[in-house]
């Protein structure tokens, strides 16, 4: 503990962002260049250093926070980059897009705000590529066991990373043109730069990992071929299955789901092409659901320079301070956050008719209304309580040219084949039924990631990953696995 008062004398102060009329403009990140590093030392001072810290038991990859807190406090970087790495393989990815179990689990967090612990994460990560912390790691000798990864995905990478290091010959199928699954063109450019996913993938490269890129397995190679070819082959295709909104008038044009949407504008950032087919621009856009997804289409309408953009969430608002009865410390609170992408809405007043920022809360869809020509022109709600029953008197109409549908996700695309060619058994949910060891009843064939999981978050795709690498490693070599293996496939986040 490199301060033992740092966190009775050192307030909170997180990455500032760029300022938003300026960051609008643009599909940068969000956050100011440069600004992070000067003053992390003292956000890292703050931590406790707990005799049992609870951030530990919020992360599914059981990164070891206080230790790699009290080394950049006392700017040991080389030393932080070790630990950070030694439980997490793409720290670059989570210190942008993980919403931070880990810090209401924060002990600090009980009375005070917590350690900014995903800043510090992004810091050292950051500064290990920039002081050459991360160099590629390539195994001292082959196996000469083989293993198929299909989807490249946070899942897929870190099973096809850790694989590729214990010494196994790893070819990852991705169906798109490009690595890197919705983390490349689902997660808009000014969240994550697509630089540093193309940075981590060069060290895979020269590591030995073959990508096998615009190949889908089922269609254009047959997954019993596959599982052939391979010692053992591991499902991380994630649920790309998208939820409808099955309500009065979804036929009409205009009407999309938010990854129709948003791979588009990502291949406008990646050159590939000069305007979006589906741009906001110029246009009242209406984004239902409320999550993350929805947020990102929110942000991206907005660079898009829509003429206005509304967002409904079927839940009431949440409150903006922890109710320690309903989510006691140390479960990851139900609060009202306002992301960069609400921050812009609320700034620049892109829905007059809106609760707060960008949102309707408490809102859900009745039906679309089109013109003559078929497409969409306005959508009708109502407001509902919190069983979502219509409340009386409360619809009104917005107008919209552009919806998005932003629901989740459901499980696997089944539409390729993968499933039925290989006889997968599929649970309730409709994601691949497997066992305690993350096997399916297919010999040999294992699944991982929201595919199995269910929609969840990039730090669990992470954590399914390297356990399933475990998994596999001890299947192919008929031996105890000296991969680490953070969590089981039961395993769930902590809750009421």
């Amino acid at each position: 503990m490199a301060d033992p008062k740092g966190f009775l004398t050192t307030p909170r102060e997180e990455w500032p962002r760029r300022p938003v009329a300026e960051r609008v403009r643009d599909w940068d990140e969000v956050y100011v260049p440069g600004a992070l590093l000067p003053i992390i030392g003292e956000q890292a001072d703050r931590c406790m250093d707990c005799g049992v810290p609870f951030c530990h038991q919020a992360c599914p990859l059981g990164n070891l926070i206080p230790e790699w807190n009290d080394l950049v406090s006392r700017e040991d970087w080389q030393a932080a980059a070790d630990r950070l790495h030694a439980t997490n393989n793409f720290p670059e990815f989570t210190g942008r897009l993980c919403p931070a179990p880990c810090e209401p689990g924060c002990v600090l967090a009980i009375n005070q705000p917590a350690v900014t612990i995903k800043n510090v994460e992004c810091a050292i990560a950051d500064r290990a590529w920039a002081e050459g912390f991360a160099p590629p790691a390539p195994p001292e000798r082959l196996s000469g066991r083989t293993v198929a990864v299909i989807g490249s995905g946070p899942t897929g990478l870190a099973a096809a990373q850790q694989l590729t290091r214990a010494g196994h010959t790893v070819a990852v199928y991705e169906r798109d043109d490009r690595v890197g699954g919705l983390m490349r063109y689902g997660i808009p450019e000014f969240k994550m730069e697509k630089r540093h996913l193309d940075r981590r993938v060069g060290q895979m490269r020269e590591e030995g990992t073959k990508f096998r890129t615009s190949t889908t397995v089922g269609q254009d190679v047959d997954a019993t071929e596959l599982r052939a070819r391979y010692d053992a082959v591991v499902i991380a295709t994630g649920a790309t299955a998208w939820r409808e909104l099955p309500v009065p008038g979804r036929e009409l044009g205009g009407i999309h789901q938010a990854m129709e949407y948003l791979p588009l504008a990502n291949r406008v950032c990646a050159g590939d092409l000069e305007s979006s087919p589906l741009s906001a621009a110029g246009r009242h856009v209406v984004i239902v659901g409320g999550g993350d997804t929805g947020a990102d289409c929110l942000g991206t309408a907005i660079r898009e320079g829509a003429a206005s953009v509304t967002q409904l969430d079927i839940y009431g608002r949440p409150p903006s301070e922890r109710d320690e009865n309903a989510e006691p410390w140390p479960a990851y609170p139900k609060l009202y956050r306002l992301s960069p992408a609400h921050e812009e809405a609320e700034a620049l007043r892109t829905a007059p008719a809106a609760d707060a920022d960008a949102r309707v809360f408490a809102a859900s869809t009745l039906r679309f209304e089109g013109d003559a020509e078929g497409r969409v022109r306005a959508l009708r709600l109502v407001e509902v309580d919190s069983r979502r029953r219509a409340v009386p008197g409360t619809e009104r109409t917005l107008p919209a040219d552009l919806v998005l549908l932003a629901l989740g996700f459901s499980g696997p695309d089944q539409r390729d084949g993968l499933v039925a060619q290989l006889g997968l058994a599929l649970d309730p949910r409709g994601t691949i039924a497997r066992d305690d060891g993350f096997a399916t009843r297919v010999p040999g064939v294992f699944a991982a990631g929201d595919a199995a999981r269910g929609q969840s978050l990039i730090v669990w795709a992470i954590a399914e990953g390297r356990a399933v690498a475990a998994a596999v490693d001890r299947y192919v070599t008929d031996a105890p696995s000296r991969l680490p293996a953070p969590i089981g496939p039961y395993d769930r986040p902590m809750t009421v």
